[in-house]
């Protein structure tokens, strides 16, 4: 078969990985670009959250990469920190295999001396913001004469981010002789003109592999006003209860007022938007990936780039101006031959979004009455699991297998009884089955790991 990694020919111990992996057969954006990214042109990609592309353009990256040669080889830019940590954790989990392969997260939150620290040790690819980026070029911490592959990860949003000036920076100090490669959910007319800016004879490729329309049941619902918005999403939580999902917004004041509305009202949610410092969102999008927290209630930009899986609705409490928008949103849910359910309000005056949605998906949509929903039915879903922090981390030298043998061990927890371990630098966070965090809280030998004392609480 065409899509097998098999019939590329990657480096013995990539397919080795692959393999352990799982990666049985390429997916659309793999197979449509990989091999052209093995050839070393240039390629402009459409491909949205959850395709696949990282593993294309990683795979093309580490194909080639000079294991022997430490300075910086690869240069990966992302529009948000939380993508740039995502893509750095997927491109180590693909150079498993592969002897003293460094990969290095660059990006805001985190002070200089640090990142220049370990710059100074080197780093065969680097992941990171434009803004950071461009600075530590500047200074000269981030040696660019070996960079052979320059690949722009979500770049429409990056665009939408107001990063065209440091990313046209970049590409100006890189060497000229190189690969670039760009992924993009849309297709704007400023990453066409990015593309021709920075690309050479690029190749595009146009996939669209994040749901299957008919996995997702659409519905409409009009509201009288902008104010009967959030009684609304109570009707709609209540009637069709969805147990994790994502609650879009268009403003940051929007965002928070639900969020707190929804709190007031017993509903476990979390706001996340460009003002929370870093510290915020690491801990919001933590304890929303370990199913500790139910509704998430997030602008566009703050969502863009984040691969939450087993998603089971969203809800456009506000419609996107732009219907690719919209299908960006609603390709959240429904994933992997699952079913997905997307709500939408809208007003009198915004029916004309549903026509230009309608057709561009070339499907015909019914608007009900928000007022068909009963308002009897509450909210009835509860985050199976809850969320500690331990005050330790990758600077502790703590690793996943610590963390779990202190809580079987020690604590006496079953292993089903915990969920995802996320290890920061000086923080670790762990999922707790609901039921038995009280018992990891209360235990005192949970506070000693490896011979060493940390704090353990709720996060």
């Amino acid at each position: 078969m065409k899509n097998k990694f098999e019939n590329l020919n990657l480096r013995p111990e990539l397919l080795a990985n692959l393999i352990e992996l799982g990666f049985n057969s390429m997916t659309p954006i793999q197979e449509n670009s990989l091999p052209k990214i093995m050839e070393g042109g240039d390629v402009i990609g459409q491909a949205k959250t959850g395709s696949g592309k990282t593993a294309a353009f990683g795979l093309g990256i580490l194909n080639k990469i000079d294991t022997k040669n430490f300075n910086t080889q690869a240069l990966v830019l992302c529009p948000t920190r939380e993508l740039a940590e995502q893509v750095a954790s997927e491109l180590r989990k693909l150079a498993r295999m592969m002897k003293n392969i460094k990969v290095l997260t660059i990006t805001g939150g985190v002070g200089y001396h640090h990142q220049e620290s370990s710059l100074y040790h080197g780093a065969h690819i680097i992941v990171g913001t434009p803004g950071r980026v461009a600075k530590l070029i500047r200074t000269e911490f981030i040696m660019i004469d070996d960079i052979k592959t320059f690949v722009l990860d979500e770049a429409d949003l990056m665009l939408d981010m107001g990063f065209y000036d440091e990313i046209e920076g970049i590409e100006k100090q890189i060497p000229k002789e190189r690969q670039t490669l760009l992924f993009s959910a849309t297709f704007p007319e400023g990453i066409l003109k990015l593309s021709e800016n920075i690309q050479r004879d690029a190749d595009k490729v146009v996939v669209d592999s994040e749901h299957e329309e008919g996995n997702i049941e659409q519905h409409f619902f009009q509201v009288e006003s902008h104010k009967g918005k959030n009684k609304a999403v109570l009707k709609i939580l209540g009637e069709f209860n969805p147990d994790r999902l994502i609650i879009f917004c268009k403003t940051k004041v929007i965002t928070d007022n639900l969020t707190k509305f929804l709190i007031e009202n017993g509903i476990l949610a979390a706001s996340i938007h460009g003002d929370l410092d870093q510290n915020e969102r690491t801990v919001v999008l933590t304890k929303f990936s370990n199913q500790s927290i139910s509704i998430l209630v997030a602008t566009d930009v703050a969502a863009r780039g984040l691969d939450i899986k087993d998603l089971a609705a969203i809800i456009n409490y506000d419609l996107p101006n732009d219907p690719e928008d919209y299908i960006h949103r609603v390709g959240r849910t429904g994933r992997a031959g699952k079913k997905g359910l997307a709500y939408s309000l809208l007003v009198e005056p915004e029916k004309y979004k549903i026509d230009q949605i309608s057709e561009s998906m070339g499907k015909e949509f019914l608007i009900k009455s928000i007022d068909e929903i009963s308002e009897d039915k509450e909210y009835e879903a509860i985050a199976p699991m809850k969320t500690i922090f331990i005050s330790g981390g990758k600077k502790d030298k703590l690793r996943p297998g610590d963390i779990l043998g202190a809580l079987i061990n020690e604590v006496q927890l079953d292993p089903e009884d915990i969920g995802n371990i996320t290890i920061l630098p000086i923080l670790t966070y762990v999922a707790i089955k609901r039921e038995k965090v009280d018992q990891v809280i209360d235990n005192q030998s949970m506070c000693k790991i490896k011979k060493r004392n940390y704090r353990v609480g709720l996060a």
